[in-house]
């Protein structure tokens, strides 16, 4: 593990033990565990968030983005957008434990609300653009934005909260963002990534954290389901397709 691997910006992530009762997020899986766990501890430069749809993982990456400081829909902490007030309060009851090192820039990506952080990016000076490209977003395909954002924006003294940023890339433009990505951290950019991805989670040096309805667990990306059935599903399609389509007649 080299140097840039050595410091975090977030360490720990602790969400307060007694939630209000009628908040929907009190009762997904994913904050019920970390309470019972008493936190999650980071420790790799690449941390991330995989379990079945409604467990929780989405929810949390918005709370903790929002807690360091960050756009509830997304963009860096100076975007000050506001379009639907669809954010949840846990982010008031979440405690970030920081480390020495606190960098200096930052993003929040979220993939259902990444149009209206380009829009917001839009009514800026035109001279913010430089830094993202020098071409509005929205002139690019979604993934093209995304990958844009990335390689134009993130730095290495960042923290970066991504959720769900393989919604939009080919499986070939996953290759370049996973490259990105790893060369951000080796040099010291620390990514907090939820995700459903069976390719991204393959990063070397990161940590993945497994939430079920049962606890939640540090797995290896070759032990995930997320893996696992698209590796079956791939080595035989024919086979698995007979089995999912066949009539129950």
């Amino acid at each position: 593990m080299t140097d840039g691997f050595s410091t975090l910006d977030i360490r720990e992530i602790r969400f307060d033990e007694n939630l209000p009762k009628t908040e929907y997020y009190a009762d997904l899986p994913a904050v019920k565990h970390v309470i019972r766990e008493g936190g999650i501890i980071l420790t790799e430069p690449i941390t991330f968030f995989i379990g079945e749809n409604g467990v929780g993982k989405s929810t949390m990456i918005e709370a903790v983005a929002t807690a360091a400081g960050f756009n509830p829909e997304g963009g860096t902490k100076n975007y000050r957008f506001f379009t639907a007030d669809s954010h949840s309060t846990l982010h008031e009851h979440t405690r970030l434990v920081r480390g020495i090192c606190r960098h200096g820039d930052g993003y929040f990506l979220r993939a259902e609300s990444f149009y209206n952080a380009a829009s917001y990016l839009d009514s800026m000076d035109s001279d913010a653009l430089l830094s993202y490209g020098g071409k509005s977003l929205h002139k690019l395909s979604h993934g093209e934005s995304i990958l844009a954002l990335v390689e134009n924006r993130f730095s290495p003294d960042g923290l970066f909260l991504m959720d769900e940023p393989e919604a939009a890339i080919s499986p070939m433009r996953m290759l370049r963002l996973m490259a990105d990505i790893y060369e951000l951290a080796k040099r010291g950019a620390q990514f907090i990534i939820s995700t459903h991805s069976p390719i991204l989670i393959t990063l070397p040096d990161s940590d993945i954290i497994h939430f079920t309805d049962q606890g939640l667990e540090h797995i290896k990306y070759q032990d995930t389901e997320h893996f696992q059935v698209t590796k079956d599903f791939l080595a035989n399609p024919e086979r698995m397709l007979r089995i999912l389509l066949e009539d129950d007649d």
